[in-house]
C-alpha cells in the first residue's frame, strides 16, 4: 500500500494493489432480481427484508426500490484480524470473496496482502451504501484497530471528509484478553459518517438518560410512556369508555389494573372521551408480559443534550451481552462468535432514526440489527423497518433469519419479514430480458434508470408506470397481443402535454404520430439502460 497526497484538496488519498479495478466496479455489478421465498418468510406483505446473497449484488438489486431512502445504516464488517480459523470474521479469505477478487482484480489478486483484499472488498460496497443512504441519513461502521485507519480514509474518499461525524468509542469489556502483551485493549470503534453534513442531526438524548428516554419526532421532545388509567383521580363517567386494541378488543380502564375486579367501577382514564379523540396519536395500546392489553400515554419532559462520543458498557452492554442474548434465544452456547450487543445497536438507531425510518445492515451476521429494530418498535410504538443482507448460506438460514423468527415468537411481536434470494440477472448473456422478470420488477427498474428515484407502486396504472420532471413513462411488457406500440395504445396515454417515453419491443407508429403525441419510443431490450 502507498499514500499519495494531492494538495489540491489537502487530503491524503489511499492507494493499494487492486484499487483501480474496484473503484468503479459498483457500476459493473449485474442487476439481479429478488425472489421471495415464502416458506422461509414470516407473515405476509411485511416491509422487513432478510436477503440471502452477496451483499454487493444485493445492494445493487435494492437500488431501484431504496435509493436515497435508508435513514440509518449499521454494519459490522470483517475486522480482518488475520484469524483464518473464523471465516466470518475474515471474509477476505472465504472461497466466495477469493473467487470475486480473482474475477474483478485479476491475477494480481494472488499477490494481495490481507489489507489490500479488505479494501478491495469494502470500497465498491461503500459506494452503493452511500447511494442508498438518505441525504440526512447516517452510516455507522463497527471496526477495531486492524482496519480503523484504512476504513477512515476510504470513507473520507467516498463520503467526503467534511461528512465525518466521529469515531464513537465502544467500551466493550472491563479488561483485555490474556494475550495482551503491551496494552489491554478494551474498546472498539463505531465510525460514523453522513451523506450531507448540512442536513443531518442526531436524535438528542435527555440529560438524565433514563427519566424520559424516548424521542417524539412530531413535537421534537423527549417522552416516556405512562399508564392512561388511574384510580386516584376520582371516578367520572365521561372518563370511562372503551379504547380499541389492534385486534379489535375493547379495553376499559379497569382492565389495565392488576386487580381488575377490585377497581372495576372505580378506575377511569386520565382523559375524557373528547380529549382522547384529540390525542389518539399520542397513545399506545400493546400487550404486557401476561398477554393482556394495556393503554399508555406520552408524558413529555427532560432537558436535551447531544449524545456523547463514548458508548459505555454499563449502558449498552459489552461483548458478553451479545453472546448471552444469542444463547438465551437459541438455548445453547457457541451459536455465533462475537455478536454485537442489542442495546448497542438500539442506541445507534435511537441516535439516527425517526419512528418510521428504514434501517439497513448489509453484514447481518447473527441478526442483531433486526432484533434491535423489533425491540425498539415495541418499546416506543415505532414502525421502523429493517433490511438485512447476509452472504453465508448456513448463517443466514440457521442464525440470521432464525433469530428474527424466534424473537418475534418469544415476544409475541406483531411483525414479520420477507426472506429473499438473489435471482437471475435482469439481462441474460445475450442482452435479453430474463423471462422470469415480472411487470412490476421491470417497471421499477426502468423508472429508476430513467429518473434515479424510486417508483411509487400505488401510481402504476396498467401500462403507465410513473411521472417525473414533466415526463411520463409507459411500459408495454408481457402483453397477450405482443409488446407493440400501435394506434390502439394511444387511448391509454394521459391527455397532457408532457413528454411521454414508451418502452416496447416494436413500434408501428409513424414519426408524425409520435411527434403529435409527444412520444419518444425506446425499444426493449436495446434501449433499456444498464445500471
Amino acid at each position: 500500500m502507498s499514500f499519495d497526497r494531492y494538495f489540491i484538496i489537502s487530503m491524503p488519498t489511499l492507494n493499494w494493489i487492486g484499487k483501480e479495478a474496484v473503484v468503479n466496479h459498483d457500476k459493473e455489478v449485474p442487476f439481479r432480481l429478488l425472489r421471495k421465498v415464502k416458506s422461509s418468510s414470516v407473515g405476509d406483505n411485511s416491509q422487513n427484508l432478510v436477503i440471502h446473497g452477496d451483499n454487493l449484488e444485493a445492494l445493487k438489486a435494492l437500488m431501484p426500490y431504496y435509493i436515497g431512502k435508508i435513514k440509518c445504516i449499521y454494519i459490522d464488517p470483517p475486522y480482518n484480524t488475520g484469524n483464518e480459523s473464523w471465516v466470518y470474521n475474515d471474509k477476505v479469505n472465504s472461497p466466495k470473496i477469493k473467487k470475486w477478487l480473482g474475477k474483478v482484480v485479476g491475477r494480481e489478486s494472488e499477490d494481495l496482502c490481507r489489507h489490500d483484499k479488505w479494501l478491495c472488498m469494502m470500497y465498491p460496497r461503500f459506494k452503493l451504501l452511500k447511494d442508498l443512504l438518505s441525504d440526512d441519513g447516517l452510516i455507522f461502521v463497527s471496526i477495531d484497530d486492524n482496519e480503523h485507519c484504512n476504513l477512515k480514509q476510504i470513507m473520507d474518499e467516498i463520503f467526503g471528509s467534511a461528512n465525518f461525524i466521529t469515531s464513537f468509542i465502544w467500551n466493550k469489556k472491563l479488561t483485555g484478553g490474556h494475550d495482551s502483551k503491551i496494552v489491554n485493549v478494551v474498546h472498539e470503534y463505531v465510525v460514523c459518517y453522513t451523506k450531507n453534513i448540512d442536513g443531518v442531526s442526531l436524535i438528542n438524548k435527555i440529560s438524565s438518560g433514563t427519566e424520559y428516554p424516548l424521542f417524539d419526532d412530531k413535537s421534537g421532545q423527549n417522552f416516556k410512556w405512562d399508564s392512561l388509567w388511574t384510580v386516584s383521580h376520582g371516578y367520572t363517567k365521561n372518563c370511562d369508555y372503551p379504547i380499541e386494541a389492534p385486534d379489535g378488543t375493547k379495553v376499559f380502564p379497569w382492565m389495565c389494573h392488576k386487580d381488575r375486579e377490585k377497581v372495576k367501577g372505580r378506575a377511569r382514564w386520565f382523559w375524557s372521551l373528547e380529549t382522547y379523540q384529540k390525542q389518539k396519536d399520542s397513545i399506545l395500546v400493546k400487550k404486557d408480559k401476561k398477554d393482556e392489553w394495556k393503554v399508555y400515554k406520552k408524558v413529555f419532559g427532560g432537558s436535551l443534550i447531544p449524545p456523547k462520543s463514548i458508548f459505555d458498557k454499563e449502558t449498552v452492554g459489552g461483548t458478553s451481552h451479545g453472546k448471552e442474548a444469542l444463547e438465551k434465544i437459541f438455548g445453547k452456547v457457541g451459536v455465533f462468535d462475537n455478536p454485537k450487543s442489542v442495546e448497542l445497536v438500539k442506541e445507534i438507531i435511537k441516535y439516527a432514526t425517526k419512528n418510521d425510518s428504514i434501517i439497513m445492515d448489509s453484514f447481518a451476521g447473527s441478526g442483531t440489527t433486526g432484533h434491535a429494530v423489533l425491540d425498539l418498535n415495541n418499546e416506543d410504538g415505532g414502525n421502523r423497518k429493517f433490511i438485512l443482507v447476509e452472504m453465508e448460506d448456513k448463517i443466514v438460514k440457521d442464525i440470521t433469519a432464525e433469530r428474527i423468527k424466534r424473537v418475534i415468537n418469544i415476544n409475541g411481536y406483531n411483525n414479520g419479514f420477507e426472506y429473499c434470494e438473489l435471482d437471475k440477472p435482469l439481462f441474460d448473456e445475450h442482452g435479453q430480458i430474463e423471462d422470469t422478470c415480472e411487470f412490476n420488477q421491470f417497471a421499477t427498474y426502468i423508472y429508476f434508470t430513467e429518473t434515479q428515484t424510486n417508483i411509487d407502486k400505488n401510481k402504476i396504472e396498467k401500462n403507465f408506470i410513473g411521472e417525473h420532471s414533466d415526463t411520463e413513462f409507459y411500459l408495454i411488457y408481457k402483453e397477450k397481443d405482443k409488446n407493440i406500440l400501435t394506434k390502439s395504445f394511444l387511448s391509454k396515454l394521459r391527455k397532457t402535454e408532457n413528454e411521454k417515453i414508451v418502452y416496447a419491443d416494436k413500434n408501428y407508429l409513424d414519426e408524425d404520430v409520435l411527434l403529435e403525441y409527444n412520444i419518444t419510443f425506446k425499444q426493449i431490450p436495446y434501449e433499456v439502460k444498464v445500471y
